[in-house]
């Protein structure tokens, strides 16, 4: 893609980040990725899994888990999108798949927002069609809403309002995935 780096979309950009609420602070978040990484590790560190990252979203979140499981595993990324830098999704694009084989594994797919679930439930379901022992997902945060396509997630950090969010590896036009806290746009 291309970046689009004209000035008046980083005008765009900076103005919605001046004009955000924060939903959550840096440190909300580090205490919710805490918890999650005490709560699999109290289930995963005797059974060698495969941590799976959803790129881009699920970057920071994974870095962070990661970092926080002190046990074997082996991590890995998958690059499935539906909104590939616009702010409503669309048909789900596979651009890259794990490298690890999934055939007998536990593995734990790791996403920055859970809001309708159509992406995870696809990535869910990809993964059991290739072999995976068992799959659990873990989302940095959950939208609360009524339009849940028949997917939960397995661990869930942070539960926000029905707000378009960013920061912590969501993002806003493909940009503000590095804000430091979950921010609303406002109006959107």
């Amino acid at each position: 893609m291309t970046p689009p780096d004209t000035e008046e979309l980083l005008a765009e950009i900076r103005r919605v980040r001046s004009e955000a609420d924060c939903l959550f602070t840096a440190e909300q978040v580090e205490a919710a990725l805490d918890r999650l990484s005490a709560e699999i590790t109290a289930r995963y560190k005797n059974r060698n899994p495969l941590v799976v990252c959803v790129m881009n979203g699920g970057l920071i979140a994974t870095a962070g888990l990661l970092q926080r499981m002190d046990f074997p595993l082996q991590s890995d990324y998958l690059h499935a999108t539906r909104y590939r830098g616009e702010t409503r999704g669309g048909e789900l694009h596979w651009l890259h798949e794990p490298g690890h084989t999934l055939q007998g594994r536990a593995v734990i797919v790791v996403d920055d927002i859970l809001d309708e679930g159509y992406t995870l439930a696809a990535i869910v379901e990809h993964c059991r069609t290739r072999g995976a022992a068992s799959v659990e997902s873990v989302a940095l945060v959950e939208k609360r809403h009524t339009r849940k396509q028949g997917i939960v997630a397995d661990y869930v950090g942070l539960v926000v309002e029905d707000r378009y969010v960013f920061g912590y590896g969501m993002d806003y036009k493909d940009y503000l995935r590095n804000a430091p806290g979950i921010f609303a746009v406002k109006g959107l």
